[in-house]
């Protein structure tokens, strides 16, 4: 389907037209649950988010930016929603702070934070130039698929689009690309 026919369906929900609102939904059933179970690893929560993620979708549909495409829109909101199942989750946590009771009594943490450190920050950022060089020494078609996945975070379908080549060419190429960046970086 080509982003015209997805901006009428758009349209057309816009105005209340619950059946192109269905079509969008089955156009992206699929990729939004593939999102979602990326995130949450549970077939189960990955449907009930999907689904959570096309009410929200319908209800600010309004807002919809048609700057950007459909699918990320959506994909952002389905990133939002598995956020938003996360926080809702009670997750059992405890104190850093407090003392660690063993059977000889009670013994202080101390975690030192290598973060803080100024050679840790040195070394962080002499890694991240090294990364960015690697990926600047890549021919242009690798560096562009590396540059569209991982620094703009598109699905491999919206790549495809861009580059006017197909999904398999996509997968192929980031692969290839990856292969050559381990390479570079290994040597370093």
């Amino acid at each position: 389907m080509t982003r015209s026919d997805t901006n009428q369906l758009i349209d057309r929900a816009q105005r209340g037209d619950e059946e192109a609102f269905t079509s969008l939904v089955r156009l992206y059933e699929a990729q939004v649950q593939a999102v979602c179970l990326k995130m949450v690893h549970n077939t189960e929560t990955a449907r009930d988010l999907a689904q959570e993620t096309f009410v929200k979708a319908f209800s600010a549909l309004a807002s919809f930016d048609r700057s950007f495409t459909f699918s990320t829109w959506l994909y952002k909101i389905a990133r939002n929603t598995c956020i938003d199942h996360f926080r809702r989750q009670k997750l059992e946590t405890y104190s850093l702070d407090a003392p660690m009771r063993t059977r000889e009594g009670q013994i202080e943490r101390d975690f030192p934070s290598p973060i803080n450190t100024p050679e840790r920050f040195l070394i962080l950022k002499e890694r991240g130039r090294l990364i960015e060089e690697a990926i600047e020494s890549l021919p242009d078609k690798y560096r562009e698929v590396i540059g569209l996945r991982h620094k703009q975070e598109l699905p491999y379908e919206e790549i495809a689009n861009i580059l006017g080549v197909p999904l398999g060419t996509v997968k192929a190429r980031l692969f290839r690309a990856r292969e050559l960046l381990k390479k570079r970086l290994k040597s370093l």
